[in-house]
């Protein structure tokens, strides 16, 4: 009678005990606390090791405890399974993380640190990434130019502040967690623009004050104020009118995909179009320079209202330069040629005038 050995393996095969798999989370028993190792007991799968550095930092255990390890290797050559007390954790994290990302919940986090290109989270004991440019407008850093330590200070003052997210994209596989702001607020922000329309006064706060015109919070949703509609009056540096922090009520004048288009000076009534009706087509008229251009010369003729003399209007000779006849801030006598109120321009002749 021949004798047939059987092997674990064979055994566990015809049971109803399920195999351990690389990968695979299972529950087990602490039957042994060591200096550099823990021994778990795993039941009909037998016995596994999870060496000090496998985990978590800090974590204390006791004989008898029931913890959750993740394989490494289910059978060494001396018999037991290889585990993990820190992959477990991850591995149900990323399954945890994965659910939320296939439901495209909203969730809460908070940065424990930050960097000049976003802020550093970790979710599930998973870290992830939230980029700069995926802040929503009331979190985005708007500086001036590219002034790095300046966008740092901003996103550091955002550690360890509750920010709803989604999350934008992940994979296990190449380690990447990476979340939006901006798209856990996309409903709520298009529910708010729907409201929304061309020529709505709005109040918002100042959020960023740039060369070329300053960004406003309204109630969550992005605005720029143009620096041509900061004020009616010429304006060469935004800063001189506005400041982060300050509190305006403006016009709607666009409205984008995701931007508002908005004006300060549309809130007053032109001053231009009161203060032109002084001047009339072939009227002598006596005005400052103000800006001085190869093509001609812009004349302040009142408070609001500038004029330009084109080279053309300015003598009789060829080849004039204006820099030669005009100095800044010198006054001249001018006569004007045309008015076009539509187009808020005055065409002025010098050599007409003399």
């Amino acid at each position: 009678m021949s004798k047939t050995t059987l092997s674990m393996d064979d055994l566990l095969a015809g049971s109803d005990i399920e195999q351990l798999t690389t990968g695979a989370v299972v529950e087990g028993t602490v039957s042994s606390v060591r200096k550099h190792e823990v021994w778990i007991d795993l039941g009909a799968r037998g016995v596994g090791v999870v060496m000090r550095r496998e985990i978590g930092h800090g974590q204390k255990l006791e004989e008898g405890q029931t913890v959750t390890v993740s394989v490494i290797d289910p059978e060494m050559e001396e018999g037991y399974a290889l585990l993990s007390m820190k992959r477990a954790v991850k591995d149900r994290g990323w399954d945890e993380l994965q659910a939320i990302f296939d439901a495209q919940q909203t969730v809460e986090i908070t940065a424990y640190d930050a960097n000049r290109g976003g802020m550093l989270v970790e979710m599930e004991g998973i870290r992830g990434f939230l980029p700069v440019s995926q802040l929503a407008a009331g979190h985005y850093p708007r500086v001036s130019g590219a002034d790095k330590d300046e966008i740092l200070q901003k996103l550091n003052a955002l550690i360890d502040k509750p920010l709803r997210v989604r999350i934008l994209d992940l994979s296990r596989k190449d380690n990447k967690l990476i979340f939006s702001e901006k798209e856990a607020v996309k409903e709520d922000m298009q529910a708010r623009f729907s409201e929304l329309k061309v020529g709505d006064e709005v109040k918002g706060v100042v959020t960023g004050v740039i060369d070329f015109g300053a960004f406003v919070n309204v109630d969550g949703i992005e605005g720029l104020i143009h620096i041509s509609e900061i004020s009616w009056e010429r304006v060469d540096n935004p800063r001189n009118y506005v400041k982060v922090g300050d509190e305006v009520t403006a016009k709607i004048i666009a409205i984008d995909k995701d931007r508002l288009s908005l004006s300060l000076k549309q809130m007053t009534e032109d001053p231009w179009l009161k203060e032109v009706k002084a001047f009339k087509k072939g009227d002598m008229v006596e005005g400052k320079i103000t800006r001085i251009t190869p093509f001609g010369a812009f004349v302040q003729l009142s408070p609001s209202v500038e004029a330009l003399v084109h080279v053309s209007e300015m003598s009789n000779d060829e080849g004039v330069d204006p820099e030669q006849i005009f100095q800044l801030n010198e006054k001249k006598q001018f006569k004007v040629l045309d008015i076009d109120n539509e187009g808020r321009k005055i065409a002025l002749s010098l050599k007409d005038a003399k």
